[in-house]
């Protein structure tokens, strides 16, 4: 049986948005428009009048479910689908490595891999009487979720330390008046494009609920790149422009500069993927064969690179950019040469990192197209490569994951609001640490 077969999307329902869409919100009226001109005045330094005080466009959202009271201080959560053609079923990887579980399981309706069109909408508490003026919203990376990154890190038991806290960010601001929200994705490894256009979603909901023209982001890790693809309009065809609706966007370990982690530490990463060496976990490798116990195999679905009609980790291949003329390779992994320049190793074969890049990186393009200047932007790094139970990035400073000097490249960044280092912080850290927590309160301002 071939494996495509094998990859569902849930019931059909789940597999393409309805043909007619239920909009859940009105059109602003021509008062409640008067009124956000009046607050962007005063909130200042508004973008053009066109984009601060048009009516936020949700007339192709319709909301599905709603959950209140879930815990984890979170007021509500709910569950949105974006009809807009353009969004698609993403592949999901073998054997329910990628697939939604715990409270997300509920929250989709019980579809283990659902369709890219719907994302969750958390709501903390406070998220209606706060007393800051710009609501926030909160953007997870890969194989995360909004509950254990923002709310409660010790969820999984893993939070990049011995000892997780049971409150995160989103509880903290909650705490010092901000109103905050969180998204949460489809798919733990999903194309950016489409999770970019899931954050413009979430603010225009955001803006048509409280009535503002703007919301700051606070981004970490993947979700750096798909909220930086949103305002800087790097988007399909079928996206939404850019709206002119981030007031300051702040990256937590985001790979502004990109990354090669995968291909430089590529041995390491087949093995812990690979099923045929007993590997499990959801993340990509750079092989597209691999010798386990004497015998070569294939696993095109586990691949950076798309593979015998197979792509289940796109939002990784956005993610990279060479470092090896900074840093090198890694030399004391299996294959280490092929593994990163491409071609036959002794256990593996692959294309190689540039191939990948070549197949649709957004590194290079979110860099030309620029944040916009009037997105006062700040970037938050970490310098310890300690996370427990992985393999950190050791080529040079890092935060186990992402490269201290990716993390603060600015190529393309409008206007930088500020950058800083917290050299005894790891990539997990950077979302909870009380210094990370009180950093982003202060930038939000």
């Amino acid at each position: 049986m071939p494996a495509t077969s094998r990859l569902t999307t849930g019931r059909p329902s789940d597999r393409r948005p309805p043909t007619a869409p239920r909009p859940t919100a009105r059109r602003l009226s021509a008062a409640l428009t008067a009124a956000l001109t009046l607050a962007a005045l005063l909130l200042g330094a508004p973008p053009p009048a066109s984009a601060a005080t048009a009516a936020p466009a949700t007339a192709s959202l319709t909301l599905e479910a709603a959950f209140p009271a879930p815990g984890n201080g979170w007021a509500k959560v709910e569950r949105y689908l974006d009809t807009t053609t353009g969004f698609r079923a993403e592949q999901y990887p073998p054997g329910g490595r990628g697939d939604q579980d715990g409270a997300r399981l509920t929250y989709f309706g019980g579809v283990r891999q659902p369709y890219s069109g719907r994302f969750l909408l958390y709501s903390a508490a406070g998220w209606d009487t706060g007393s800051r003026a710009t609501p926030v919203l909160l953007v997870h990376g890969a194989n995360d979720n909004a509950d254990r990154a923002w709310a409660d890190p010790s969820e999984s038991g893993t939070c990049g330390a011995s000892a997780c806290p049971s409150t995160g960010l989103a509880r903290y601001l909650a705490g010092t008046g901000h109103r905050v929200f969180a998204i949460g994705f489809a798919h733990k490894q999903g194309d950016n494009l489409l999770q970019a256009q899931a954050v413009g979603d979430a603010i225009a909901l955001i803006r048509a609920r409280l009535g503002v023209p703007q919301v700051d982001v606070a981004a970490w890790s993947k979700g750096e790149v798909a909220a930086r693809a949103y305002v800087s309009s790097v988007r399909p065809s079928w996206g939404r422009a850019y709206a002119g609706d981030v007031r300051r966007l702040v990256t937590l370990g985001g790979p502004n500069g990109g990354l090669d982690y995968v291909y430089a530490h590529g041995w390491a990463f087949s093995l812990a993927t690979w099923p045929a060496c007993g590997g499990t976990a959801n993340v990509p490798s750079p092989h597209l064969s691999m010798a386990c116990y004497g015998t070569s195999t294939a696993q095109p679905c586990l691949g950076v690179l798309p593979s015998g009609g197979y792509d289940c980790y796109p939002g990784q291949r956005q993610l990279l950019a060479r470092w090896d003329a900074t840093y090198g390779v890694d030399g004391s992994a299996q294959d280490w040469w092929t593994t990163y320049y491409g071609g036959q190793g002794y256990y593996t074969s692959g294309q190689g990192i540039q191939a990948a890049i070549d197949a649709g990186s957004l590194i290079g393009p979110l860099q030309q197209a620029g944040v916009p200047a009037a997105v006062r932007t700040y970037l938050l790094a970490g310098g310890s490569a300690d996370i427990p139970g992985v393999l950190n990035e050791n080529r040079g400073p890092s935060d186990g994951i992402v490269l201290t000097r990716s993390a603060l490249d600015t190529t393309g960044v409008g206007t930088v609001g500020g950058t800083r280092l917290l050299t005894g912080l790891n990539h997990l850290e950077l979302a909870w640490s009380p210094d990370a927590m009180s950093q982003v309160d202060g930038w939000l301002g």
